[in-house]
């Protein structure tokens, strides 16, 4: 990934998006080609000189420093992940020769998988780039459309953009495509060159319009906690709230664990899901059940 093309982008999507009246500033008279701010009124927010604001939107963060970061990042409304992917550019632009990341988190150590096991509710452990390495039992059986796709190996965004019947299993498709698609911007940023990654990315921008539209937006947000809402082929609508936690020891995983608000319709199913789960296995339900 070119990171001046990064920061370019990134830069100026995020000033055409922040208009002068949200950045509380009498706009500079004539009349407005675009609805974000110009350089100029930037630069003024910024505290910087036009010119080497420029010299930032070309894609030139080389030497700048934290304090001008900063400003940079509060002319312009960051919050605190958008303000973490800039630092992260920044750093990228500073590091002559990156190497390739050669520490990519694709195992899971036993104790981590004993914790997963010992999770009454659905659980499951991915990898900054969405894939899925780990589940306990109800976490599989939650998952299984996604372990038993086409689309493989078995990653959130793999199964999202390439196969249809995500719009079925996700209730609200296109919130969940825009997350997944700011997650991996944001892995990018930090980790620009992952091989498997870049190769991901290039994946799904080259098979779906989706991805590409979306990839374009130049968004980054993570979401540690909130609530999704399945279509599950074998129990039916559940909407379930969710936990993300990450382990300093094992940088790069996150566990996402689920939970359904006692005493309602989403809590009997998710227990129905658990009884199938623990029932024998039938001729027709190995599939579903080993993903």
């Amino acid at each position: 990934m070119d990171n001046r093309s990064e920061v370019r982008d990134f830069l100026m999507t995020r000033r055409g998006r922040l208009t002068p009246e949200q950045a509380g500033i009498t706009p500079f008279g004539g009349a407005r080609r675009v609805p974000g701010l110009r350089r100029e009124e930037l630069a003024m927010l910024a505290g910087v000189s036009v010119d080497y604001y420029v010299r930032l939107e070309r894609g030139n963060l080389t030497g700048v420093s934290e304090s001008v970061l900063h400003s940079l990042a509060g002319a312009l409304r960051l919050d605190d992940t958008e303000r973490a992917h800039l630092f992260d550019l920044a750093r990228n632009a500073n590091s002559v020769g990156l190497r390739p990341r050669t520490s990519v988190t694709n195992r899971v150590r036993p104790g981590l998988q004993r914790l997963l096991d010992s999770m009454s509710g659905p659980a499951y452990l991915r990898n900054g780039r969405l894939d899925l390495l780990a589940f306990n039992t109800p976490g599989r059986a939650l998952y299984s459309p996604v372990l038993s796709s086409a689309a493989q190996p078995a990653n959130t965004a793999r199964f999202t953009f390439l196969d249809a019947g995500s719009h079925d299993f996700w209730d609200d498709w296109a919130a969940m495509a825009d997350g997944l698609v700011a997650t991996l911007r944001a892995e990018a940023g930090r980790y620009p060159t992952d091989k498997r990654l870049t190769d991901l990315i290039g994946e799904l921008a080259t098979r779906s319009p989706d991805f590409r539209s979306r990839w374009a937006s130049h968004e980054v947000y993570r979401h540690s906690t909130g609530a999704k809402t399945f279509h599950h082929p074998f129990v039916g609508e559940l909407t379930l709230t969710f936990e993300a936690l990450t382990f300093p020891a094992d940088d790069g995983l996150v566990l996402v664990a689920y939970d359904a608000e006692p005493a309602s319709r989403s809590a009997d199913a998710l227990r129905l899901l658990m009884a199938l789960t623990s029932a024998p296995v039938g001729p027709d339900e190995g599939s579903w059940r080993e993903g």
